[in-house]
């Protein structure tokens, strides 16, 4: 199953069968990247999950992450209790082990979506993909964990974004995710057009964009420190209810502005590799733009969140979260 599909959406190399069996269920090849593994037995407390990784071509520790765990289903070691749909999303980028070719693929999940071109087209393919998976099984709760590393450090390594969207997040999740060593969460206040974003926005799934610590190439990543996460997932596909652990211990922030590029001139007044969620107190100037003017921040500290000041004109360089209570 692994090998195959792995040959498929690495070395383009069709399998002689997209369907087969292993000890627990079956597995369908959908297409390069795209894996859909069904149990034997659905366990009364199962979800239909998506797991994805690679989005963004450069963040590999995910990618491992799905193949340890695909191995143990293999292998027998972990029973699939529940189906998933697993998703390699940006196979060119990945290949060439970049953020993305000519467009960020995180940006396009919009059924509006009226582009064209590889990133675009492959959006449309994995849209149409999770519409598939989650109608087969719209009788259970629907879920998406999109894992992602960050392309900096972070004072909290590994932490999640809830997409905005108006399906509320159940109590548990925040339990699970806190057993998974997940440090901080971050509510995101508008429409974004993430792949998790999608999922909750249109399909009413309990949903998340993971990041699991800082990019690294293959064989680089600390493993060990993503177990809890590697058992979280497991017990997921296994149908079974999660390990769990009080939310408290986590740190929750709430977007409150974004910075936009709107210039060829936009800087940021801060050094390239500040670390996320570094804070600024007030009266500091975070941006410079020609068109948006500078942005200096006000009576609140502010903490800084993906900051990027060379994405394209138009798009998000930074997010400035605040501090906010326990959801």
């Amino acid at each position: 199953m692994l090998g195959q599909w792995l040959d498929w959406t690495l070395d383009g190399k069709p399998p002689s069968s997209q369907l087969g069996r292993f000890k627990s269920g079956t597995y369908q090849l959908h297409a390069p990247g795209i894996l859909e593994i069904t149990p034997t037995t659905v366990q009364p407390t199962a979800r239909a999950c998506v797991f994805s990784a690679a989005i963004h071509g450069n963040e590999t520790a995910p990618v491992e992450l799905l193949g340890s765990w695909l191995s143990a289903i293999e292998a027998g070691t972990v029973t699939l209790g529940a189906p998933v749909l697993v998703i390699i999303g940006n196979l060119p980028a990945l290949k060439g082990q970049q953020r993305f070719i000519t467009t960020n693929l995180n940006r396009l999940f919009n059924r509006e979506l009226i582009e064209t071109g590889e990133e675009p087209d492959r959006a449309h393919e994995l849209m149409s993909a999770v519409d598939t998976f989650y109608e087969r099984h719209h009788t259970l709760p629907k879920l998406h964990y999109d894992l992602h590393t960050a392309i900096r450090d972070s004072l909290y390594t590994r932490f999640v974004v809830e997409p905005f969207a108006e399906t509320v997040i159940d109590p548990e999740q925040w339990q699970w995710l806190a057993a998974a060593d997940m440090q901080a969460v971050l509510h995101q206040h508008q429409h974004s057009w993430t792949f998790s974003h999608y999922s909750k926005h249109y399909h009413a799934a309990q949903s998340f964009t993971f990041e699991l610590g800082r990019v690294a190439p293959f064989g680089k990543n600390d493993m060990t420190a993503l177990t809890p996460m590697l058992t979280l997932i497991s017990s997921l596909s296994a149908g079974l209810e999660p390990p769990t652990k009080p939310a408290e211990t986590m740190t929750f922030f709430q977007v409150k502005h974004e910075l936009i590029r709107k210039s060829a001139t936009f800087s940021l007044c801060f050094d390239e590799d500040v670390p996320n969620f570094s804070r600024f107190e007030p009266g500091t100037c975070l941006a410079k733009d020609s068109v948006a003017g500078d942005f200096i921040v006000g009576d609140t500290p502010l903490y800084v969140v993906f900051p990027n000041a060379h994405v394209e004109i138009g798009a998000r360089a930074a997010l400035l979260v605040v501090p906010t209570h326990v959801a």
